[in-house]
This record gives C-alpha cells, structure tokens and sequence, in this order.
C-alpha cells in the first residue's frame, strides 16, 4: 500500500486545487422587464417565462 514519506507543502497542496475554483453563475436579462435572470428559469421579477406568464406576481 502507497504511503506519502513526506508532507504535502501548502503551496504543492494549492497548486493542486487551482482548477477546484468555482464559476459565478451565467446571468442574462429578462426581455420582458429587463431584470437579471437564469438561463432556462422563469423570472422571479414579473414571472414569465418564453412569453408567458407562469408565476402569478403582485402586479397581476
């Protein structure tokens, strides 16, 4: 069975995870009021989602 024989450094350790970062998510705006959005989600703002209207809002 493989044994380290000597302690991983921080900076060897750090090197390592560089890749493990992760991304801010994709954000678009809502072409009906302009808000920003998910990609593929209804909008939490006035609630439509591919031109229609799937979330009742206070507005309505």
């Amino acid at each position: 069975m493989a044994v380290p024989k000597h302690k991983t450094s921080k900076s060897k350790r750090g090197k390592r995870r560089t890749h493990q970062k992760t991304d801010a998510p994709s954000v678009s705006a809502c072409p009906e009021c302009g808000e920003a959005k998910l990609p593929h989600h209804a909008c939490p703002e006035c609630g439509e989602y591919r031109g229609k209207s799937v979330i009742a809002t206070d507005e309505d």
